[in-house]
C-alpha cells in the first residue's frame, strides 16, 4: 500500500511538472535556441553535409583547374620553345657576320691603314670612304642590321654606316666596357631606348646590338672594336606570331634583367618587373607561376646570348571552361542544404525535446522542489537518464531529512563550546600583558647594555687607528727631514750650476759679437768683388768690339771674350748669392744676440730663486726636528689611554651578556603567554564560525520541499 501511494504521488507530481515544463518550454524556446542540444545537433549535420558536398564539388574544380592549366602550359611551353629556336637562328645569323668580318684580311687591313694615316689627309678620306664601303656591304647584307658601327680599343669612332655617329669617346659607356671585356667573344647589348649613337640615328629608334672585338686571328692585335645595331622589330615579328591567349603577352628579357623586346616600347631597355622569384630562369626552358599566383609563365632560354625568351597569360583565362564544374558545384550545395535541414529539423526534435524537459525539472530541484519526477517513455539512454534522474531526486532527499537533524544537534554543542572558549580567553589576556611589561623591561636593559659594549669597543678601535696614526706621522716626519736634507744638497750643486751658465751665456754673447764684425768684414770684401766682375764685363764688352773691328783675324779674340764675359757673369751670380747668405746670418747673429740679452736677466732671477728656494729647505729640517720630539709625547700618552679602554671594555661586555639572557627568558615567558592567548582567540572565533556555519546550515536546509 505504501509503495502504491508513493507511486500514485510520482504520477501526479510527475503530471503537474510535465504541465509547467510545457509552458516553459514554449516562454524559452526561442531565447536558448542556439544554446539547446537540439539546435547544435541540427547545425553540426546541416554543416557536415554542407561540407562534404563542397568539398568534393570544389575539389574537382580545383583539380580540373590544375589540369586544365598544366596542359595550356605544356602546350605553350612546346610553342616558345619552338620559336626560341627560330630566334637562336636569328642571333646566330648576325653572330657568323662578325665573325665574317673579324676574317676578313681586306678589312682589316684597311682598317690598320686607316688609323696609321693623319686624319687631315687626303689618303686618310680615301682610306675612310673605303671602309665605310665595305661596312655598308654587310649592313646592306641583312635589311635588319640599322647601322654597323667602328671604334678603336679606347672609344674614338673609327667609321659608321649611319649619317654620323658624332666624335665623342664611347670608352665610359657601359656597353663599350663589355665589349672590351669580352676579348674577342660576341657580346650581346641589351636593347636602348634611343639606340647606341645617343639619338643621331633616324628618328632615335629603340635597337640591340652586338659587339666583338676585331683581331688578327695569328697576331692576335687588335684591329677595331665592332657594333652592330639591329632594330627591334626583327625579333619582334616572330614574338607576335605568338598567341598568349587574351591578356597574355611574349617579351625578351636580358641576362641583366631589362626588357629586350616588349610589346609595350615604353619598356625596352628598362629593368623586368615580372613577378617572379630571383633565381625562376636558371634553367634551359620550363614554366612556373607568379609569385601572386595570378599568371601562368613559359620561357625558353637562348642558347646563342643567354637572353629568355618568356610568354605569359592569366590564369583565370586558361582556367574559363573549369567554371562549369564550379556551378555545378554551388547547385548540389544548395540543394543538399535543403535536405539536411528537413533532415536536421527532424533529429534535433526527437533528441532536442526529451532534453529541454529534463532541464527544466532540474531547473525545479535547483529552486529546493525535491519532489519533481520525470516521466519515462523511451528505453533509450535518453530513457535511462530519466529513471537515474528520479532515483538521484528520491536519495537527495533521504539526505536532506538526515542532514536537518544533524544540524540541530550540532547547533547546541556550538553554543556551549563558545561560552567556555570565550572565558578562557579572558584569562589568557590578563596573563599576556603582565609577562609583555616584564619582557619589555628586560629587553630596554638589554639594548641600552648592548649599545654601551658596542661605543666602547668603537673608541678602542679608534685608539688603535690613533696610535697607527701617530707612527705612521712619525715615520713620514723622518722621511720629510731626510728629504729636506737631500733638498738641501741638490739645491747647493743647483746654485753652482747656474752661475756655470751664467758665465757661458756671457761669453756666447761675446763670441756673437766678434761674429758678427767678422760678417761685415765679408760684406766689404763681397763688395770689391762686385766692382771687379763689373769691370770684367767691361773689358769683356771692349775686347768683343775690338774683335769686330778686326774681322777674320779677330774670331778666336772674340770667342776668348765671349768666355770671359760668361765667366764674369758667373762670378756675378755667385757674388751675390754669397751676399744673401751672408746677409740671412747677419740677420740672425743680430737675432741671436737679442736672444741672449733677453736670457741674462732671467738667469740672474733664476739664481736669486735657489737661493731662496735654499734657505727655505734649512727652515723646514729645523722644524721637522722640533715636531718629531712633540709627536714622540703625545704617542706616549695615547698608549697610557688605550690600556685603560681595554679595562672599560671588558666590564661592558659582562653588563651586556647578562642583560641579554635576561632578556631572552622574559621575551620566552612573553611569546609563551601570546601564543596561549592567540589559541584562546582562534578557539573563540572557531566557537562563533561554528555557530553560524550551523544556523547557515539550517537556513539552507529550510528552502528543501520534502
Amino acid at each position: 500500500m505504501k509503495l502504491a501511494a508513493q507511486t500514485s504521488r510520482s504520477k501526479r507530481s510527475g503530471t503537474s511538472a510535465a504541465g509547467s515544463v510545457a509552458e516553459s518550454l514554449q516562454n524559452m524556446r526561442m531565447t536558448h535556441l542556439m544554446k539547446s542540444v537540439g539546435a547544435k545537433l541540427f547545425l553540426i549535420f546541416f554543416f557536415c553535409i554542407l561540407f562534404f558536398v563542397l568539398t568534393v564539388g570544389l575539389t574537382s574544380y580545383y583539380k580540373s583547374k590544375q589540369v586544365l592549366q598544366n596542359k595550356v602550359a605544356d602546350a605553350s611551353e612546346q610553342t616558345i620553345i619552338q620559336a626560341g629556336s627560330k630566334l637562336d637562328l636569328i642571333y646566330s645569323t648576325f653572330e657568323d657576320l662578325t665573325m665574317q668580318m673579324m676574317l676578313n684580311e681586306d678589312l682589316r687591313a684597311t682598317i690598320t691603314n686607316l688609323r696609321a694615316t693623319g686624319r687631315d689627309t687626303y689618303d686618310y678620306m680615301n682610306l675612310n670612304r673605303l671602309v665605310n664601303e665595305k661596312l655598308n656591304v654587310y649592313a646592306f647584307s641583312n635589311k635588319s642590321i640599322k647601322a654597323v658601327h667602328l671604334l678603336t680599343e679606347t672609344g674614338e669612332p673609327i667609321s659608321s654606316t649611319a649619317n654620323t655617329m658624332g666624335n665623342d669617346s664611347r670608352a665610359e659607356k657601359d656597353w663599350f666596357k663589355k665589349i672590351i671585356e669580352g676579348n674577342g667573344q660576341a657580346v650581346w647589348l641589351s636593347t636602348q631606348e634611343k639606340g647606341f649613337t645617343d639619338g643621331v640615328l633616324g628618328n632615335a629608334q629603340p635597337t640591340f646590338a652586338l659587339g666583338r672585338i676585331l683581331k688578327s686571328p695569328s697576331t692576335s692585335q687588335i684591329t677595331g672594336v665592332l657594333l652592330i645595331e639591329i632594330g627591334v622589330d626583327t625579333i619582334g615579328r616572330e614574338t607576335e606570331s605568338i598567341s598568349m591567349g587574351e591578356g597574355g603577352s611574349t617579351i625578351i628579357v636580358s641576362d641583366t634583367n631589362t626588357y629586350v623586346y616588349s610589346p609595350n616600347q615604353e619598356q625596352l631597355g628598362k629593368e623586368s618587373k615580372l613577378d617572379v622569384p630571383e633565381d625562376a630562369f636558371k634553367e634551359g626552358n620550363g614554366k612556373l607561376t607568379s609569385i601572386k599566383g595570378d599568371y601562368q609563365i613559359v620561357y625558353y632560354k637562348s642558347q646563342v646570348n643567354g637572353w629568355n625568351f618568356i610568354g605569359y597569360m592569366p590564369v583565370n583565362e586558361l582556367v574559363r571552361d573549369a567554371s562549369v564544374i564550379f556551378n555545378l558545384t554551388l547547385g548540389m550545395a544548395l540543394g543538399a542544404m535543403v535536405i539536411a535541414v528537413i533532415i536536421g529539423y527532424f533529429i534535433a526534435r526527437m533528441i532536442g525535446r526529451p532534453l529541454v524537459l529534463l532541464r527544466n525539472l532540474m531547473k525545479e530541484g535547483e529552486q529546493g522542489n525535491l519532489r519533481v519526477r520525470m516521466d519515462v517513455k523511451s528505453q533509450d539512454e535518453i530513457g535511462q537518464l530519466s529513471v537515474s534522474f528520479n532515483q538521484m531526486m528520491e536519495k537527495i532527499t533521504a539526505l536532506v531529512q538526515q542532514t536537518n537533524a544533524s544540524a540541530q544537534e550540532v547547533l547546541q554543542t556550538a553554543a556551549d563550546l563558545s561560552d567556555a572558549s570565550k572565558r578562557t580567553a579572558m584569562s589568557a589576556k590578563d596573563i599576556s600583558i603582565a609577562t609583555e611589561e616584564i619582557a619589555n623591561g628586560a629587553s630596554s636593559l638589554a639594548v641600552e647594555s648592548e649599545r654601551g659594549n658596542e661605543l666602547t669597543h668603537n673608541i678602542a678601535k679608534q685608539m688603535k687607528s690613533v696610535v697607527e696614526a701617530n707612527v705612521i706621522m712619525g715615520t713620514s716626519a723622518g722621511e720629510v727631514q731626510g728629504s729636506s736634507k737631500q733638498g738641501i744638497t741638490y739645491m747647493s750643486e743647483l746654485i753652482g750650476k747656474t752661475n756655470e751658465t751664467e758665465s757661458m751665456t756671457r761669453s756666447m754673447v761675446e763670441k756673437v759679437d766678434n761674429l758678427k764684425e767678422s760678417t761685415r768684414s765679408i760684406r766689404k770684401i763681397l763688395d770689391v768683388l762686385g766692382n771687379m766682375t763689373k769691370q770684367t764685363n767691361i773689358l769683356s764688352l771692349n775686347a768683343t768690339i775690338e774683335a769686330a773691328r778686326a774681322g777674320a783675324a779677330g774670331k778666336g779674340f772674340m770667342v776668348v771674350a765671349d768666355e770671359i764675359r760668361k765667366l764674369a757673369d758667373q762670378s756675378r751670380q755667385s757674388i751675390a748669392i754669397v751676399g744673401q747668405i751672408t746677409e740671412q746670418i747677419q740677420k740672425e747673429i743680430d737675432e741671436t744676440v737679442q736672444v741672449l740679452s733677453q736670457a741674462y736677466p732671467i738667469f740672474q732671477e733664476q739664481i736669486s730663486s735657489v737661493k731662496e728656494a735654499d734657505s727655505i729647505f734649512k727652515q723646514v729640517d729645523t722644524q721637522m726636528a722640533g715636531f718629531i720630539e712633540r709627536l714622540s709625547e703625545v704617542t706616549e700618552s695615547i698608549s697610557q689611554l688605550e690600556s685603560s679602554q681595554s679595562v672599560l671594555s671588558d666590564a661592558m661586555a659582562n653588563v651586556s651578556a647578562v642583560a641579554q639572557q635576561s632578556s631572552a627568558t622574559s621575551e620566552e615567558v612573553a611569546s609563551l603567554s601570546s601564543e596561549q592567548l592567540n589559541v584562546s582567540t582562534g578557539l573563540v572565533k572557531l566557537s562563533d564560525k561554528l555557530e553560524e556555519l550551523s544556523n547557515s546550515l539550517k537556513e539552507s536546509l529550510s528552502k528543501f520541499q520534502v
